[in-house]
């Protein structure tokens, strides 16, 4: 098998995984009072592939599982919000990769969590033109930082995991 088809296969695979992992996510009712507070689980395969992956690898990655997440979800106004996050959160995670080593790339998953909180408030100002959600900000960066974490780490132990099964 050529190398391109073995990585078009494996994107096809991870991009696969992260829609089951966001559907199965769904199911899970959301135990604060905060809409937006999710784990985002998916999000231990995208850190993965942006230390893997080239950039557009990546974009292709998420926009395929943003797109059909919003078709079996039947949300597609949640695709604004999702999309403007998984923009900004993308741009950073791709620029922190050339500072932040692998070993380490928990970091940049805590800053693109921040980030995607970001571009949803963002998305979510400019659709209601409330600026009231602001009050919600605070609460979706400590959340963030916190399923940033631990998306981030859960992606490091996958990543030494694979690492260690190649050798």
């Amino acid at each position: 098998m050529s190398e391109r088809v073995r990585k078009l296969t494996l994107l096809g695979v991870l991009t696969a995984v992260s829609l089951i992992i966001f559907v199965i996510e769904l199911q899970i009712p959301n135990p604060f009072p905060i809409p937006g507070i999710k784990p985002g689980l998916a999000n231990i395969i995208t850190v993965y592939a942006v230390y893997h992956f080239e950039a557009w690898e990546v974009a292709s990655m998420v926009a395929v599982r943003l797109v059909l997440g919003a078709v079996f979800s039947g949300n597609f106004m949640a695709l604004i919000y999702s999309a403007s996050g998984a923009v900004l959160c993308l741009i950073g995670m791709l620029a922190l990769r050339r500072l932040i080593d692998e070993r380490h790339l928990w970091i940049a998953s805590v800053f693109g969590a921040v980030l995607h909180n970001t571009g949803q408030m963002a998305a979510a100002l400019l659709v209601t033109g409330t600026t009231q959600l602001l009050l919600y900000y605070p609460f979706l960066i400590v959340s963030g930082c916190l399923s940033g974490a631990f998306t981030g780490l859960c992606a490091q132990l996958v990543t030494a995991r694979l690492k260690r099964r190649k050798k």
